[in-house]
Formats: structure tokens, C-alpha cells, sequence
């Protein structure tokens, strides 16, 4: 049968002279050394092995997806930040960013999330954990009133690129267009998500279907009920 033997160079537990001796018993086994020490060619660091199974088996060396990731993204802004900002004039308004930033950034950390980017008042910023997610927004929400302003959330959860450190995809467009659709103080999520969240003990009221512009099809969206 055809055989293709994949070693590690450094794994520690079955040491290339190993693999080599099993592929010189096999007749007409081909023998293939890929770098790192993972023994279990099935977890991190998998793709050199990927390739090298697919190569055997196909011929040709696909490229195996590596740049998607299952995430929940939300975005915040504050409301009427223009009027505001024309209110009280460039330099209160540059201290109080400073202090929207601040308290963005402790609910970002204190929930797990990454920023990804910000955008004069709006923050941009993902999760791996949906009910995370939706509780980070929902404590930004809390937290920003105590300096005279108000905050809209959206939050969506799909596959998204991975481009860097920055993200892209239809996914993140969703969640803009899901958070360009919220009121003051809504914490607003896709249908997609609210189902992720079922038995977590948050609540939701309906908000209706809408076409969120460029993406197709029609969107069940839901808001986080207040506690």
C-alpha cells in the first residue's frame, strides 16, 4: 500500500531515527521530515503536516485555510458624538474620549476581548466567546453614562479573516450594519448570535427584520433586554 511516514525533526517522544526506521520497512514508503516537536500532528502546529497528507494523497500541495476564524465582533460608538464634541468644545472633547477609551479598554480586558481598531469615537473589537461579548457591551453601556454620554452597540457573530492584526469578511461587515441600526443604550445583536446565547440567561426583545445594506437577505434582529 502506498505509505507516507510524517516525522517532527525535534519531537522528543518518537525521534526521527524512529520514523525513518519504520519508512525504510515499508517498502516503497515515502518518508517526510516537517519542522517543530509536535507529536500530535493534529493540534497546533498541524498545517505542515496538512499539506504534506494532502500532497501525498492529491498530487499537488493545497494551501490549507489558515487566515478564518469563528468570532463574535462588536462594535460601539457614541451617540450623537458630533453635537456633543460642538457642545463643549475640542479640548473637553479630546478628555473625554481619553476617558471613554479608558473605560472601553477595562471592559474589553476584563471580558477577554481584542481590540482590533478604533475610529475617532467608535472602537472595533473581537471575542471568542459570544456571551462575553454581549456582556462587555452590555457593561460599556453601564459604565459611559457617568460622563454625560451614551453609547450604541452591534454585535454579530460569523467567520471572519484574518488579515494581521486586523480582521475583515462578511461577518464584520454584519456587525457595523447591525450596530449602525442601534438607539442609545441598545445593545444590539444578530439573530445568529442571540441563538449562540440560548440558556445563558440573558433576555432579548425583537426588533424587527432588516435589510442591512450590501449584505444579502433579510436579518431577525434582537436587542439585550435590560436586567
Amino acid at each position: 500500500m502506498p505509505t507516507l511516514v510524517v516525522q517532527h525533526s525535534d519531537d522528543v517522544i518518537v525521534r526521527p531515527a524512529k520514523g525513518k526506521y519504520i519508512a525504510e520497512h515499508i517498502p516503497g514508503a515515502k518518508y517526510v521530515e516537517v519542522p517543530g516537536r509536535n507529536w500530535h500532528h493534529f493540534v497546533e502546529p498541524w498545517r505542515p503536516s496538512f499539506q504534506e497528507v494532502a500532497e501525498f494523497l492529491t498530487g499537488h500541495q493545497a494551501d490549507v485555510a489558515e487566515d478564518r476564524v469563528l468570532a463574535t465582533v462588536l462594535f460601539t460608538d457614541i451617540v450623537d458624538s458630533t453635537r456633543r464634541a460642538a457642545e463643549i468644545g475640542d479640548r473637553d472633547w479630546h478628555a473625554l474620549l481619553d476617558a471613554h477609551d479608558a473605560i472601553v479598554r477595562v471592559q474589553l480586558n476584563r471580558f477577554r476581548g481584542r481590540e482590533v481598531n478604533t475610529s475617532g469615537d467608535g472602537f472595533f473589537a473581537m471575542f471568542d466567546g459570544p456571551q462575553r461579548a454581549i456582556r462587555c457591551a452590555m457593561a460599556i453601556g453601564d459604565a459611559v453614562p457617568a460622563l454625560g454620554i451614551q453609547v450604541r452597540a452591534g454585535l454579530h457573530t460569523g467567520e471572519c479573516e484574518v488579515r494581521g492584526d486586523d480582521i475583515g469578511g462578511i461577518a464584520v461587515h454584519i456587525g457595523a450594519r447591525v450596530s449602525a441600526l442601534a438607539g442609545p443604550n441598545d445593545v444590539l445583536v444578530s439573530s445568529t448570535l442571540r441563538d449562540l446565547v440560548i440558556g445563558s440567561g440573558l433576555e432579548f426583545e425583537e426588533r424587527g427584520t432588516h435589510e442591512l445594506k450590501g449584505v444579502p437577505g433579510e436579518w431577525h434582529l434582537f436587542a439585550v433586554a435590560s436586567p
